[in-house]
């Protein structure tokens, strides 16, 4: 199995930004798919997950600024971030759930990538 994150960058702070994941080696539709991340000296912490028939759940007050969603046709999960503040500024991973349900922490994942930076300035 193969995880590819991309789409982060350098925003401002009220821009907006979406993250993409490709995974590959594995029946997309047959997991649930998420997103955490890392921020500078903080612990990894869940950011929301998809399951394949597009239930998803959010872990953290960022829903409403945050939209996760994904096309199983073309194995590819998204994260749309708007309103971005100072505070979203991490390393953003996105995970392969064992099964289609969500994960409860991100240990959960049975895969993840490398991640992709955001950086958000103010």
């Amino acid at each position: 199995v193969e995880v590819e994150e991309s789409g982060g960058g350098l925003v401002q702070s009220g821009g907006s930004l979406k993250l993409s994941c490709i995974a590959s080696g594995l029946t997309f539709e047959s997991h649930a798919m998420g997103w955490f991340r890392q921020a500078p000296g903080k612990e990894r912490e869940q950011v929301a997950c998809a399951t394949s028939n597009g239930e998803s759940l959010y872990y953290n007050s960022d829903k409403g600024r945050f939209t996760i969603s994904r096309d199983n046709a073309k194995n590819t999960l998204y994260l749309q971030m708007t309103s971005v503040i100072p505070d979203d500024t991490a390393t953003y991973y996105c995970g392969v759930a064992p099964y289609d349900h969500c994960v409860g922490s991100w240990w959960g994942y049975n895969y993840s990538g490398q991640g992709t930076q955001v950086t958000v300035s103010s």
